[in-house]
């Protein structure tokens, strides 16, 4: 049964609650009682206590009701304390609700204020003007026995118009508290991922792993819409709600980081997801990075492209590039990404940065207006379409050096991914504009170390000139042969980066054969290095 009367917004459901308050006062009871995995209870007027379902009731709805229920001004203390009081109205009927948190979950108590007849249940919406009434509309309501286990509610649901409150369009003050003590705890835990999704509990990516964050319990729409409108800048929250996608940055000064932030809406309601930024821009050896890959900081002209799943550390490892070449080098520095996520300040280098959405329109524009902004270094924080790839490739020859990101899962893998964005009458061109323009291709994965944390294996193709004539031609298929030969121009296969870091003892086999692209390649080179594993040997005979 669907009533339409949440103070915020008039698409959420009537609170689930008021079907059991509604029978409660019904029936004359004293009080209601609900605790988790036990049947609903009414206290009477002559001391029995009778069940009002046939069936417990979880703790994960208990949480839901109170999501439902409970009054924004006092969403703090209960964060906080686990205990709240305050009186609820359901239609008619006014209660005094009684919440409690114990270890089990919630307990709610509710005891009736008022006990008039229930023939008529009148729901009000704000912000509808008294100059402009809305006219009372009869609703037929029958509830599903199955599903609910009650009896039917009296036949007539009213609904009027009620006077503006400009109190509901405010923000809950307790709602920046909230998703800065999510910020908080997600970095006590070493997570890179924030996730807050309707009627779910929050949770984090601990290492790799999903974790929930089950002291903040489960998360109603309305909490998560309020704590996105605090976090939001004004023109990302307009655009949130026009178009349900928004991206921007967050600074969290008490965390000493940003956080790159989605928001999104699915089937259930709002959501967001928060990844760490450091504001220390990362150190290349920390990352392990290679001496052929930092010398790519140092290059006049040409393409760069660091490629891998979403999530590999790509934004990383350009950052750790850009802030070489902004040591080393006295030139402008042009980036355009979406949105800002390590901030560069000036050192050697003049540093521009622009954001698609607030300083630039789209990739393509901003990378368009940077030929006329005289770079030597042009950032593209991601190559999405033909037109953005084209324009790349045009500043690449023109005498830039280009940086860029696509999401493939090899460096071979990227040129195909390239040239396979344009029409086949165009394509034996880009593989001439490539075979000039483009430099090397970084390829990384990250994985999960032996006793915590994550590192990077990267697969590192640099263009040679047999290299450059094997593109040209489109004799892709031959680039894995002439990268096994040219190791000392710092070629290196993912195979043989996963084989270093299991040498190392760094990963544990089963993970590098889990993120390797081409498996078979993957157990010949653990057979040519004499690493007897094999993970048929890991897997469980199915039961007989």
């Amino acid at each position: 049964m669907l009533y339409t009367i949440d103070a915020r917004s008039s698409e959420n459901i009537m609170a689930q609650l008021d079907k059991l308050l509604a029978h409660a006062a019904l029936k004359g009871a004293q009080s209601l009682y609900l605790e988790p995995n036990q049947q609903p209870v009414l206290r009477m007027p002559d001391g029995r206590r009778v069940p009002l379902l046939a069936t417990p009731v979880p703790p994960t709805m208990l949480e839901l009701l109170t999501q439902e229920v409970l009054p924004a001004r006092l969403m703090e203390s209960w964060l906080n304390s686990g205990e709240a009081r305050f009186n609820y109205s359901a239609g008619p009927h006014t209660f005094c609700l009684n919440l409690q948190r114990v270890a089990q979950g919630i307990c709610i108590e509710a005891e009736p204020l008022a006990m008039e007849a229930l023939d008529e249940l009148e729901i009000t919406f704000p912000g509808t003007s008294d100059a402009a009434p809305l006219p009372s509309i009869p609703l037929a309501i029958k509830l599903d026995e199955e599903r609910s286990g009650l009896p039917d509610l009296p036949p007539t649901l009213m609904l009027r118009p009620a006077p503006p409150d400009t109190a509901a369009a405010d923000i809950w003050p307790g709602a920046q508290t909230l998703a800065e003590r999510l910020i908080q705890s997600l970095l006590d835990q070493k997570g890179s991922d924030l996730h807050c999704s309707s009627f779910e509990v929050p949770i984090a990516r601990i290492h790799g792993d999903m974790e929930e964050l089950s002291e903040f319990g489960i998360l109603g729409p309305n909490q998560i819409t309020e704590m996105m409108q605090a976090l939001a800048p004004p023109h990302v929250w307009t655009r949130f709600q026009e178009k349900n996608d928004a991206d921007f940055a967050y600074a969290f000064e008490a965390g000493d980081c940003r956080l790159r932030v989605n928001y999104f809406r699915d089937r259930v309601g709002p959501g967001l997801v928060c990844r760490v930024i450091p504001n220390q821009i990362p150190d290349p050896d920390k990352l392990g990075l290679a001496d052929p890959i930092r010398r790519l900081a140092g290059l006049s002209k040409g393409l760069v492209l660091v490629t891998g799943p979403t999530g590999s550390g790509k934004s990383t490892t350009l950052a750790a590039i850009i802030d070489l070449a902004n040591r080393q080098r006295n030139d402008h520095i042009l980036t355009i990404e979406d949105p800002i996520e390590f901030v560069h300040p000036r050192k050697n280098c003049l540093v521009n940065q622009r954001e698609v959405g607030s300083h630039t329109e789209s990739f393509k524009s901003g990378l368009r207006a940077a030929l006329r902004e005289d770079p030597d270094i042009v950032l593209v924080g991601e190559m999405r379409d033909l037109e953005t790839i084209a324009i790349a490739l045009e500043t690449a020859i023109t005498g830039h050096l280009v940086f860029g990101t696509l999401h493939t899962s090899s460096a071979i893998g990227t040129i195909d991914r390239i040239v396979d964005q344009f029409p086949s009458d165009r394509q034996q061109q880009i593989r001439v504009m490539l075979a000039d323009s483009l430099k090397a291709a970084i390829s990384q994965s990250l994985l999960k170390k032996i006793g915590g944390g994550r590192i990077a294996a990267i697969e590192s193709l640099f263009i040679t000139p047999a290299i450059a004539n094997l593109i040209r031609e489109g004799k892709n298929y031959q680039i894995t042969s002439a990268m096994q030969t040219g190791r000392a121009y710092g070629q290196k296969l993912m195979n043989d980066a996963l084989m270093e870091l299991i040498q190392a003892k760094q990963i544990e086999p089963m993970e590098a054969y889990i993120k390797c692209p081409d498996k078979e390649t993957f157990m010949a080179t653990l057979k040519r290095a004499n690493f007897n594993w094999d993970p048929r040997g890991e897997e469980r005979p199915m039961p007989l």
